[in-house]
């Protein structure tokens, strides 16, 4: 706007840049006062932030989810690839959540034109602050997780450790009761063979004292103790194949053991995921409840700041060119809409919409059918009328004999 009176600001390429940020039109905001361009500089301002924020947030959560972790500290391996592919998610989560969130401030209306927010307003801009809301905790919480690194680290470090200790106390049990009970098995038979063993040496000894005795072979004695001799052998040579296939056994049981201790680390690995990190943030040694619950708050504010400030903007000359320039644009379409015709209905539905150019279209439409009525009831008449004469006058043309 320019005259004697009043000329609009020069408008600037990061200005511009916010406006269409904003949704604003920008042909009228040059051509509006300053206040109006401030307006929607800062509500494009905060969208091009929030857009930002999301990128930064959504990047450091695919760099969490898909960097290549410390297999004793946990601790982020830092890779140029995972860095690349995370930036690369990260610009387009930032562009899709500026997208809609772009959608959601130009979409929300300028309310009553006062500062105050009306009943109607609130509940009719729900689903907006609800989509808000989602946006504002998927920005926060990653940047939470980055804010508080150090000490989700520490208290990971220490759940880690805590969960292999019990899995391991859990892994010994199990296989604590099966290893005792081939302990107890080869014991059985060792204790046999024992057993058949001393009998064996109880019988030699008899043998060789009384044969010292009576200076003679004793024949007898040395028969049970060949005998004795001979089941001790037979037993300890029988009762090696079952040592050994017991033996096997527990040496499988212990392999088994190792295999799952050494898998429990790999299943440890899994604390290290983003869920985990999420949740350990309202613990007391990181953040707590209340740090976590503030900064979430804060984002919030950030994030539903435009949809509140539409609504208690107060209508200036933008606004009023914006009106007029959609009145003219319906005007040359020829809609007519008469505000809140219909008193028993609300919102749109209590306007009435007339569409001039579609009626004029539809009434050349019912004039050329009624007319194309008309000419073929005229061409039928003619046609019958020609029909009669010539029966009249050639009858034989119209009668057969059979």
């Amino acid at each position: 706007m320019n005259n004697n009176y009043y000329q609009s600001p020069k408008s600037s390429w990061l200005m511009k840049m916010f406006w269409k940020a904003a949704g604003a039109d920008q042909y009228l905001l040059e051509r509006s006062t300053y206040s109006d361009q401030i307006k929607y500089f800062c509500l494009g301002g905060i969208v091009v932030a929030t857009g930002v924020m999301a990128a930064l947030a959504g990047g450091y959560a695919f760099y969490t989810i898909f960097s290549t972790k410390d297999r004793v500290t946990g601790d982020m391996i830092f890779s140029i690839s995972d860095a690349i592919i995370s930036s690369v998610f990260g610009i387009v989560w930032g562009l899709i959540i500026f997208n809609i969130d772009r959608f959601i401030v130009a979409s929300t209306g300028k309310g009553d034109g006062t500062e105050a927010i009306t009943k109607d307003e609130f509940f009719s801009a729900i689903p907006r602050i609800v989509m808000g809301l989602i946006i504002a905790l998927t920005i926060s919480k990653p940047i939470e997780i980055r804010m508080f690194q150090r000490e989700i680290q520490t208290q990971l470090t220490q759940k880690k450790e805590y969960e292999k200790g019990i899995n391991k106390k859990n892994i010994e049990n199990r296989f604590k009761s099966s290893l005792e009970k081939k302990d107890l098995e080869i014991k059985e038979i060792n204790s046999r063979i024992d057993e058949a063993n001393r009998n064996y040496q109880l019988k030699f000894q008899m043998w060789s004292k009384k044969t010292q005795e009576c200076k003679c072979t004793a024949p007898i004695h040395k028969a049970e103790s060949d005998i004795a001799y001979t089941e001790w052998q037979s037993l300890k040579e029988n009762s090696q194949i079952d040592i050994n296939r017991l033996q096997k056994e527990r040496n499988d049981i212990i392999e088994q053991k190792k295999i799952e201790l050494k898998n429990l680390d790999l299943n440890i690995e899994g604390l290290n995921g983003l869920g985990v990190r999420i949740r350990l943030i309202s613990h007391p040694k990181v953040a707590g409840p209340w740090i976590s619950l503030f900064i979430t708050l804060l984002f919030m504010v950030i994030e539903l700041t435009p949809i509140f400030f539409k609504m208690m903007l107060i209508k200036g000359p933008y606004d009023y060119m914006d009106d007029n320039i959609k009145d003219l644009a319906r005007a040359e379409s020829g809609i007519e809409v008469e505000y809140n015709f219909y008193r028993d209905k609300k919102g749109m539905e209590a306007h009435k919409v007339t569409n001039h150019a579609a009626e004029l279209k539809n009434k050349e439409k019912l004039l050329i059918i009624k007319a194309q009525e008309e000419l073929n009831e005229k061409i039928i008449l003619n046609w019958k009328n020609e029909k009669l004469k010539d029966i009249d006058d050639n009858p034989d043309k119209y009668i057969s004999e059979k």
